[in-house]
């Protein structure tokens, strides 16, 4: 067995050079608004980031700054990923194509072989727990299921860099605890450099290796905090007092700097 695959993902992200990096970023809109002010942050492969923060403060632009859609007005971001993935808080599934079909439009796009790609297709979303719906269309899909074939397309392209804004915002409690689990599994498993924005303190915590908080507008960072667990992490994780105590942390850091 390799070392990559024995190692937790804290020291693999050690060990490599960051995937995803912030130098001294600004981002200014059009309008007047600056959004960010003086980010510097990296993430590296086997890292997952969970940056929190007020709404408006440019959580969303920092994913969108990393995957290309838009530039910084000063400093760099160095993205070294060769595929970035995202995933929106929704999932952004074609209607008119099934779970399958959805997921194998990575693959299409890129001109992947169709058999090729409807074997990647079926792998993923096996690795969702989806295996025996490919033939289902989204609306006859639960929220959660929807949100597994978005991450199956996320993860079909194999990415260096996975790109999640609030991607459990929607659903109900209980769906979203069983996706954070899920989600972790896959990160265990694939070990791609995560960043992951939520409003929720106690899913940063569960599911981070790192979170950063931010300032409200114009965002900075003003807390950078390593998680102490290895993975896998069991979800009775949320009950233990340190998991409490990091989070009643974290709170009171997110409250002093809205």
């Amino acid at each position: 067995m390799s070392t990559a695959t024995t190692m937790a993902p804290q020291a693999l992200a050690t060990a490599t050079a960051p995937t995803l990096r912030f130098d001294d970023v600004t981002k200014d809109f059009a309008t007047g608004t600056r959004a960010l002010a003086g980010v510097s942050l990296s993430v590296s492969r086997g890292e997952f980031v969970s940056v929190v923060g007020p709404s408006g403060c440019g959580k969303s632009t920092l994913l969108r700054l990393a995957s290309g859609l838009e530039g910084a007005s000063a400093g760099t971001v160095d993205n070294s990923a060769d595929v970035t993935s995202f995933v929106f808080q929704d999932p952004t599934l074609l209607e008119w194509r099934s779970a399958q079909k959805n997921v194998e439009l990575v693959g299409e796009l890129a001109g992947v072989p169709a058999a090729e790609r409807r074997r990647r297709a079926a792998e993923a979303l096996d690795l969702v727990g989806l295996a025996g719906f490919e033939p289902q269309h989204p609306r006859a899909l639960s929220g959660g299921m929807r949100m597994r074939v978005s991450i199956a397309r996320a993860l079909v392209a194999e990415p260096g860099l996975a790109l999640f804004d609030e991607p459990f915002g929607a659903l109900d409690e209980i769906t979203r605890l069983k996706m954070q689990t899920e989600l972790q599994r896959l990160f265990q498993l694939k070990q791609f450099a995560a960043m992951f924005i939520t409003h929720s303190i106690s899913e940063a915590v569960y599911l981070s290796s790192r979170v950063i908080v931010m300032s409200g507008r114009p965002g900075r960072i003003v807390e950078d905090i390593p998680l102490p667990w290895s993975y896998p992490r069991p979800p009775e994780l949320r009950y233990e007092p340190e998991f409490g105590r990091i989070a009643g942390h974290l709170s009171k850091t997110l409250e002093g700097h809205a």
